[in-house]
């Protein structure tokens, strides 16, 4: 028995994926939070918590991107012809906030407050972007002959729209959260209070996604909700209000790291509902991974290379994240 080439490289994209929502998603919710900021000391302490490690975040996405050219040529070319106008949209707002992330420390106090228009402004495009391009592939693709066979803006739908709602208010919560462990002071108590009504919002977005779905798509209904399937995912929805109850019960406390680790393990089921939903599609509604799997040949040469950076970048991001941990004081960054 051979190895399953597709499969691994299945794995290590969808491991990509999961690591830059982890990474970037906290980075981009305190964008989303900033305009609920006014105090100027506050916003410089937001930013500081972030400063060392925000231009790391991103080496996952470009690493699932690769990873899509190199193993799965075809659904790269289906997605990317698919999904074009909001990847670029997607690109342009973290280029902006990646601008306005720099620029607003060298900056005089008469511009501070445009560059800090643009980080929110960055951060609420980019991640709308994404919330887009997740309802998009979810709702799958029109494919003949092997190219896309759609409009250009077929990727706008009521659902992608509330899917892009629903990842601004995910990443809101992520920041939140960052924010209550990575702060003190008034600064943590006011996360705090955002970070209630943003978990109950949250429960709400994936309660509503997850009804929505099935409804839309008769292959996930099938999935989600024939015997013994019923069994087997039902740990996924129960695991979800059992951490949001949880999560609740935390936030009454003084909680530091845990309403963090919580909202992560969130999102976690979230993108494990998602995968039981679609697998083995890797462009839905019928191309399986298999059938957009480029040569063994390829695939074996750059699993090589994968197999080789991936542990380095595990490494250099744990290194870094180790040594700037703690709290992050109101005037001070790290030394």
């Amino acid at each position: 028995m051979g190895i399953d080439l597709p499969l691994i490289w299945a794995i290590i994209i969808g491991f990509g994926l999961m690591m830059y929502v982890i990474m970037d998603g906290f980075d981009l919710g305190i964008g989303i939070i900033f305009p609920f900021v006014r105090d100027r000391t506050d916003r410089d302490t937001m930013v500081n918590t972030v400063a060392p490690v925000w231009d790391g975040n991103e080496t996952w996405l470009v690493l699932g991107g690769a990873g899509l050219l190199a193993a799965f040529p075809l659904a790269y070319s289906i997605v990317l012809s698919a999904l074009y106008l909001p990847l670029v949209t997607m690109l342009a707002g973290l280029i902006w906030r990646g601008v306005a992330f720099e620029f607003r420390f060298k900056s005089d106090e008469s511009h501070k407050p445009f560059w800090d228009k643009a980080f929110a402004w960055g951060s609420y495009i980019a991640t709308f972007s994404q919330g887009m391009i997740i309802g998009s592939f979810i709702n799958g693709f029109t494919v003949v002959n092997g190219g896309y066979h759609e409009g250009a803006l077929a990727w706008i739908t009521p659902f992608s729209i509330f899917t892009g709602a629903a990842l601004v208010v995910a990443y809101a919560l992520l920041g939140c959260t960052w924010l209550i462990m990575k702060t003190e002071g008034p600064l943590q108590q006011q996360m705090r209070a955002f970070a209630w009504p943003g978990t109950l919002a949250l429960l709400v977005m994936i309660g509503i996604v997850s009804i929505w779905t099935p409804l839309i798509h008769p292959s996930v209904a099938a999935r989600w909700f024939s015997m013994p399937n019923m069994l087997y995912f039902a740990p996924v929805p129960v695991l979800v209000l059992a951490v949001t109850y949880l999560m609740l019960r935390v936030l009454r406390g003084e909680p530091h790291a845990s309403p963090f680790l919580l909202t992560l393990l969130l999102l976690f089921l979230g993108y494990s509902g998602l995968a039981i939903s679609l697998w083995p599609n890797i462009i839905p509604p019928s191309i399986s991974i298999w059938d957009a799997a480029g040569p063994p040949q390829s695939l074996g040469f750059t699993l090589v290379g994968a197999l080789f950076i991936i542990p380095f970048i595990l490494a250099y991001t744990a290194w870094s994240y180790y040594v700037f941990r703690g709290k992050v004081k109101a005037g001070e960054g790290y030394h």
